[in-house]
């Protein structure tokens, strides 16, 4: 609920003390406390002092913790409530389904590029212009948007290939990775159990793993990324909507054309040359 708030926590997460780390992780889990509880018991939740917690909204460009309740009030009442699920879809005319719909995935769209950060779009595709190799992966649901992103890519640039795109072949593909490669990761809760060991290897042999998710796996997606996109995702029902991944992952290859220039639009000149010569597409 309080965007602004998670926002600022997020990009100062890191130079954050250990005592307002804490406090930062209790508001992230608890958002809504932040309307309901004075300053002073939420210092007392997190296990820190009131003084750590006024040092913790200081620091977070805040004048007092008035100020950070006022701000979440406004964006209460600025914005309705909107993951739920529609558990009688029958009783819902069909118009109103549509525009509901139509409204959360427009909302998801418009806070996920306002909060983007432009810096980090370009800071990814700088990585991916400077890989060797560039590894797409994306487990269970995300799998199709690995081969989206992969398929846009390699029209820009050459050695684009999915991690694990035959059953069984981690390890022979991880094997192929070195330094400096780009590991590209789509990923959304709930995150399959294969991941944490592929990122522990991913980390060993010094990958830059560039992570598209959600708003609430981007703190932990930061641990193991050297650039994190998030990403809105909220839905009324059927696990989360995928609209602002999509976009994202066209964002990024967007902003890496527009960076490498000319061989960019070479590359995409040849393959479409080469689409003519085979006749697959009309």
């Amino acid at each position: 609920m309080a965007t602004r708030l998670v926002l600022r926590i997020q990009e100062r997460y890191s130079r954050l003390t250990s005592g307002e780390q804490k406090l930062a992780q209790l508001i992230l889990d608890r958002q809504d406390d932040i309307l309901t509880h004075s300053a002073t018991e939420i210092a007392e939740m997190a296990g820190v002092s009131k003084a750590t917690a006024a040092r913790f909204f200081q620091h977070l460009g805040y004048a007092d913790f008035n100020e950070v309740k006022l701000q979440a009030r406004e964006e209460r009442n600025r914005t309705e409530p909107y993951e739920y699920s529609v558990t009688n879809s029958e009783q819902v005319a069909m118009g109103r389904t549509i525009g509901a719909h139509l409204e959360l995935e427009l909302r998801n769209l418009t806070k996920t590029f306002e909060e983007l950060r432009s810096d980090k779009v370009r800071e990814a595709a700088e990585l991916i212009a400077a890989a060797p190799r560039v590894w797409v992966l994306g487990l269970g649901p995300e799998e199709g948007f690995a081969r989206y992103a992969r398929l846009l890519l390699s029209r820009l640039r050459h050695s684009v290939m999915i991690l694990g795109i035959n059953q069984g072949s981690w390890a022979e593909d991880l094997a192929m990775t070195g330094p400096k490669d780009v590991l590209l990761l789509i990923t959304l809760p709930p995150h399959q159990t294969v991941l944490k060991p592929i990122l522990s290897y991913a980390r060993t042999s010094r990958l830059n793993v560039i992570t598209i998710t959600d708003r609430t796996s981007m703190l932990e997606a930061q641990r193991y990324s050297r650039v994190v996109l998030p990403c809105h995702v909220a839905s009324y029902a059927l696990g989360p909507s995928h609209t602002t991944i999509s976009s994202a992952i066209r964002l990024l290859a967007l902003t890496y054309a527009a960076q490498a220039g000319k061989s960019a639009q070479q590359r995409a000149e040849i393959v479409a040359s080469i689409h003519e010569e085979l006749g697959d597409v009309e």
